[in-house]
């Protein structure tokens, strides 16, 4: 008799979830998550912890995770803490998704490489990979990702691209997905990279429950831009030009100008120009434009002013070029951040 023919996975998802709607179950999904010395614990046990509370109507685990280790034996996380694996990458012949996290411990040549070789020989067995954070880099080193889109953790965007050049790397997303292939960004964004798949295996209501359980986004408004910026901006005041920096923080209400930041730093707006290219990589004017919506971020989250008033008080001609200038850096207009990150009640 001939073998039944298996719908397309799509297929199989959605009839699963009719099943399930008919008071049938969800298939339980096995998951590994690899392990190593110098691991990043949020970004082992972000997505260790959403797959872990996600359960059907009737209280039953739809994923079952392994933790698993070079040769099986305890790890040690960047954070210090010690991770009991339930056994060696040698004794995994495969499973649903694989899950790479980040840390300085694949950052290193050594783990890297050893991880891409059995990356490498192992993802067929998979029908998802997927890279948290800096675990980008064994999974760019298996050339799994070469001509595929992929992102990772901000700060190290620019390394991932010099040393990957094949791999086209989309700096601001969250996460990114391609054929098989998931990469996010850092951190926490494991916990929306895992949320996805969730949503992808179950359905939205599925993972919105478990957004819930968690209180977090199911999806995050923008992308990590709006994170990073800021962020980006805070450790350049502590650099060379952090008191003009400081300078210009207390002084943006003030119709400022290239020519004035030059008379405060003391030196020619050709020489300020330089300097700025050679520390930032920008102009001294888009380093002005960012400053005030660094702060603009701050002022939205902290009161109720409105647009105009933070716009004016940012130094913004009005609040519709403000709102522009946001949505073109954050990837997100003002008023929705403000309902995202609001911290005023």
């Amino acid at each position: 008799m001939a073998a039944r023919k298996q719908p397309p996975t799509g297929k199989r998802v959605a009839v699963a979830l009719q099943a399930a709607s008919a008071g049938g179950s969800l298939p339980l999904r096995s998951i590994v998550v690899v392990g190593y010395d110098g691991v990043e614990a949020l970004d082992l046990f972000g997505p260790l912890e959403t797959f872990a509370r996600t359960r059907d109507r009737n209280g039953k685990s739809l994923y079952e995770a392994r933790v698993i280790s070079p040769n099986g034996r305890t790890f040690i996380t960047e954070s210090g803490v010690r991770i009991n694996p339930h056994c060696s990458w040698l004794e995994i012949d495969g499973g649903d998704s694989l899950i790479i996290p980040g840390g300085v411990g694949i950052r290193s040549a050594p783990v890297s490489q050893m991880s891409a070789r059995w990356i490498a020989k192992k993802a067929g067995c998979f029908r998802r990979v997927a890279a948290v954070c800096t675990g980008v880099f064994a999974l760019a080193e298996s050339g799994l990702l070469n001509g595929r889109r992929a992102t990772t953790h901000w700060a190290f965007a620019d390394e991932v691209a010099a040393k990957y050049p094949l791999v086209k790397l989309d700096p601001d997303s969250l996460f990114v997905s391609d054929g098989k292939f998931f990469t996010s960004a850092g951190v926490t964004a494991g916990i929306d990279l895992a949320l996805a798949l969730i949503e992808a295996d179950c359905g939205r209501a599925c993972a919105t429950t478990t957004a819930c359980e968690m209180v977090v986004y199911l999806k995050r408004p923008g992308g990590q831009h709006q994170f990073s910026e800021p962020l980006r901006l805070q450790i350049q005041a502590s650099e060379p030009m952090g008191e003009l920096s400081d300078w210009i923080r207390r002084n943006l209400s003030r119709e400022l100008d290239v020519a004035a930041m030059a008379t405060e730093a003391k030196v020619s707006p050709r020489q300020l120009n330089r300097r700025f290219r050679q520390l930032y990589g920008i102009s001294p004017a888009a380093y002005l434009t960012k400053i005030r919506l660094d702060v603009a971020r701050l002022l939205l989250a902290e009161n109720d002013a409105r647009l105009r008033e933070i716009a004016a008080a940012v130094g913004f001609r009005n609040d519709d070029s403000f709102r522009r200038a946001f949505e073109r850096s954050f990837g997100i207009n003002p008023s929705l951040y403000r309902r995202a990150f609001r911290t005023t009640k």
